[in-house]
């Protein structure tokens, strides 16, 4: 009687249990090995379906990967064939990308950008203009200004959920733009983050009267706000969920090191903020890619 194990033959599962089991994956993974496994895999990641979701999760070291993540991404989106309903992108992304996402899929209702500073005013406000069905709205660490905010906000009525998200500095001069911008535009909203923003008291003000549907605020390292008196109690009886400026940051995804810490009083977020502003200045992806070429790498 034979003792060796019994194996699997991964070819014999249900088409349906293959599928879900490939869905699992990310985008790189799949265009990248799984779909190159066998002829019935390559087949199943050809079906505009398993691209509803397109996750371009990544470690961010980009500049040590065999593969163009922004091509990768362009041809995910192109086997959508439309369908696209959530797309993250990390660490990489330009102009060019934004708007090749939002011409193909013009019922996009979940977007993600984490650091991608190559992502200008300019191409997501041509990107939102097109994307009327948008809902969530993630932007973290990218270099977007409140003029962006405005446009998403006149583009996109159907928006219930903002994070708009930055390092946390005790430092930064109090500004309010931001929290205007979303104020005067998206009045619909339900769910916003603003994690490290220099929105004041008078910022968080307008945004208590511009979006009165609210119901959780994020307002984790927002330094220029005191919650005190009446505008505290205001905050409690109109916010179901409400995070304080000094509030634990354990369950925050990101790193959540407070910068500036160590700097004198006297230092502007304008300085800090040099350095910053030269990154994005610097990292030399081009705006407008061109998107039409055959896509041999992955075909």
């Amino acid at each position: 009687m034979s003792t060796e194990p019994e194996t699997r033959n991964w070819l014999e599962l249900p088409l349906d249990v293959t599928t879900s089991i490939l869905t699992r994956l990310g985008a790189i993974e799949i265009l990248s090995s799984a779909q190159n496994v066998c002829s019935l895999w390559r087949n199943i990641c050809k079906d505009p379906s398993m691209w509803r979701s397109i996750d371009m999760r990544n470690s961010g070291e980009v500049w040590d990967m065999n593969y163009d993540l922004e091509k990768m991404c362009a041809y995910a989106v192109d086997r959508s064939c439309g369908h696209l309903i959530n797309i993250n992108l990390e660490y990489f992304g330009t102009d060019g990308l934004i708007i090749h996402i939002a011409e193909r899929s013009s019922h996009l209702k979940h977007l993600r950008l984490v650091s991608c500073y190559d992502v200008s005013d300019r191409g997501l406000s041509v990107a939102a203009s097109k994307l009327l069905f948008l809902e969530d709205l993630e932007i973290s660490y990218c270099s977007i200004t409140r003029d962006a905010l405005e446009t998403v906000g006149r583009c996109c009525p159907h928006l219930r959920s903002l994070k708009f998200n930055i390092p946390g500095c005790r430092h930064y001069i109090g500004s309010d733009d931001e929290a205007l911008a979303i104020a005067q535009s998206m009045p619909e909203l339900r769910h916003l983050q603003l994690f490290g923003n220099k929105l004041t008291n008078d910022g968080l003000k307008s945004i208590l009267d511009g979006c009165p549907h609210l119901e959780s605020l994020d307002l984790r390292q927002c330094f220029n706000v005191s919650l005190q008196g009446d505008l505290e109690k205001r905050c409690v009886e109109q916010i179901k969920n409400l995070r304080r400026p000094s509030d634990s940051t354990r369950d925050y995804e990101f790193d959540a090191q407070v910068y500036g810490s160590d700097y004198p009083s006297e230092i502007s977020d304008i300085d800090l903020y040099d350095d910053y502003d030269d990154y994005f200045e610097l990292s030399g992806a081009s705006d407008f890619s061109d998107y039409d070429e055959e896509y041999s790498f992955f075909d």
